[in-house]
């Protein structure tokens, strides 16, 4: 398996597809890595040597904010969001849906603890 900022992505997998497994990057920023660097994207990933592999690792990290970065960049923007008390940073802080679904029939496993949804009694 190729190891592409510290993630192994599948072999065996078109390369378009296995560069979806990094977090971050989606199928379109797949594509548009595959263009900017050459690649085939119908390529299995395993076919890939080591100076593409360099090629993508360079790449990624300068170009995109993805993996760590990311997850951290996202958490951060959560934790304001609760630090300034704002709406969105409350449902956040209970667990409860943030952007505007209902709870009344779906969201039950965020909701905090187990209750009881039916009491029909046989």
């Amino acid at each position: 398996m190729p190891r592409i900022i510290g993630i192994d992505i599948p072999d065996n997998k078109r390369l378009i597809i296995s560069l979806t497994y990094i977090y971050g990057v989606g199928p379109k920023v797949a594509e548009e890595i595959i263009e900017r660097l050459g690649f085939d994207p119908n390529m299995k990933a395993r076919n890939l040597t080591q100076d593409d592999l360099a090629k993508l690792n360079s790449l990624l990290q300068s170009e995109y904010t993805v993996e760590g970065d990311l997850r951290r960049q996202v958490q951060n923007n959560i934790k304001r969001l609760i630090s300034i008390h704002s709406y969105r940073g409350l449902r956040h802080r209970v667990g409860l849906p943030v952007r505007g679904q209902r709870t009344r029939t779906n969201s039950r496993t965020r909701k905090g603890k187990k209750k009881t949804i039916a009491n029909k009694k046989m």
